[in-house]
């Protein structure tokens, strides 16, 4: 943060939020905006869908899930705009909602129950992947059967493989991402529900022991399930070390920090591929809750050259992302979907494209999908709260849905940014 180079970027970013924050503040609404991103949740919800389902074109889907395995698998959450649950950014994006909740759920107000029914939905499904002794689900469905079709989720008939790890054949990453999500959520139910809380940090001990007793890639041992998707290019020592974070964090147990201490490396900050605004929901998310502790503490930031980062400046730079997010960018478009008067028409995913049960009841074949995949019309479903893949490095972007990188929503894109608005209030 302190060469020059940054501190330039840092200077203008400010300049920019400080001269725009004020008129563009009025026009947006950023509880709106936390209810929209927390409803967005629901549109990915796999199972059997409660009474209090309010995005009522879903409906239920994946009932037997599980049973290739003689398990109940039943639950979680699509992690975007097809029909497979991938335990690994799943697991994630549960504990970025448990840290938003940790660090600003008193500033949710009449969302703090939907973000607590969210967390919910995943942490049922984990203790279901967790429940048999040194083994983890890692994902459930056939990826490359299910990308073959353009399906909803409530027609899918495409392969629904249970993929699992085992100490024959460990995956450290997931299983670690695994505990971190149970430990993260224990803290979030801790007074609200002691029992659930409970259960959740026993579990998320027990995942942990095993990840770190049985260590290996699950990359390399249900590749198939998982890769090229979402396989692990950095090893997963950085998970073992994130989940004994939140272990020592819910806990206080010394030998988890001790664990950090030991096995945490430096690195280079690496943000690969397409789906750029998932770099910039986390880090806008981190400068929030560094903004927090910073303040609290009464510290700034001395980069030298009369440069000094405040809490306050953090949090101008991390208002003026959120708000080029949410409309305050050279389109003048909002990334998220149903925010605002201009937001993207033709997201790529299954269950918004294809026309709802209520409207299309019969049955839609692997590729019945395809004529509405190929239309030219916007979405008949809307996944209101969902936040796309963002714009290019030129600020420029093609509402299609073929451009996946760009049009697709995922869970981990908008799990940190429901903490970042709630910062914001």
């Amino acid at each position: 943060m302190c060469s020059n180079l940054v501190s330039r970027v840092l200077i203008l970013a400010w300049l920019l939020a400080i001269a725009t924050a004020q008129t563009f503040a009025s026009q947006n609404n950023y509880k709106d905006a936390l209810s929209k991103c927390l409803l967005f949740f629901e549109g990915q919800r796999s199972g059997k869908l409660p009474p209090s389902q309010r995005l009522t074109w879903r409906k239920d889907s994946a009932l037997k899930d599980g049973s290739d395995i003689g398990r109940d698998l039943v639950g979680g959450y699509y992690d975007a705009g097809d029909n497979v649950k991938f335990n690994f950014p799943m697991a994630f994006t549960t504990t970025m909602l448990s840290w938003s909740v940790l660090e600003f759920g008193n500033s949710m107000g009449a969302d703090h129950v939907h973000a607590l029914e969210a967390i919910r939905w995943g942490t049922d499904y984990f203790l279901k992947a967790t429940s048999v002794p040194d083994s983890v689900v890692g994902a459930v469905g056939d990826p490359n059967g299910d990308h073959t079709c353009w399906q909803r989720p409530e027609d899918m008939d495409t392969p629904r493989t249970s993929y699992v790890v085992t100490k024959e054949k460990p995956g450290s990453e997931v299983s670690a991402e695994i505990a971190a999500a149970l430990a993260a959520s224990s803290m979030v139910f801790k007074d609200s529900d002691k029992g659930y809380s409970a259960l959740l940090l026993k579990r998320s001990i027990e995942v942990f022991e095993f990840a770190d007793k049985y260590k290996g890639s699950y990359g390399d041992n249900i590749g198939s399930g998982v890769c090229p998707f979402y396989c692990d290019f950095s090893g997963y020592m950085d998970e073992l070390v994130w989940g004994a974070a939140w272990l020592y964090k819910a806990t206080n147990t010394p030998d988890y920090w001790n664990y950090v201490r030991n096995n945490i490396v430096g690195g280079l900050l690496f943000k690969p591929g397409g789906s750029n605004l998932q770099h910039t929901t986390s880090l806008s998310f981190l400068l929030s809750v560094y903004a927090g502790y910073m303040k609290a503490n009464n510290k700034v930031i001395d980069c030298g050259n009369n440069v000094v980062v405040t809490p306050a400046k953090l949090v101008d730079f991390t208002k003026g992302q959120v708000d080029y997010i949410l409309g305050k960018n050279p389109l003048g478009m909002s990334y998220m979907v149903g925010f605002g008067q201009k937001f993207p028409q033709k997201i790529h995913h299954r269950g918004s494209v294809i026309p709802s049960i209520d409207q299309h009841p019969q049955h839609i074949e692997c590729h019945g999908g395809d004529e509405y995949f190929k239309s030219n019309s916007p979405n008949p479903n809307l996944l209101t709260g969902a936040i796309v893949g963002g714009p290019a490095e030129n600020d420029t972007f093609e509402d299609s849905r073929s451009n996946v990188a760009q049009s697709e929503p995922t869970t981990y894109i908008n799990a940190p940014f429901v903490g970042v608005l709630a910062a914001l209030l």
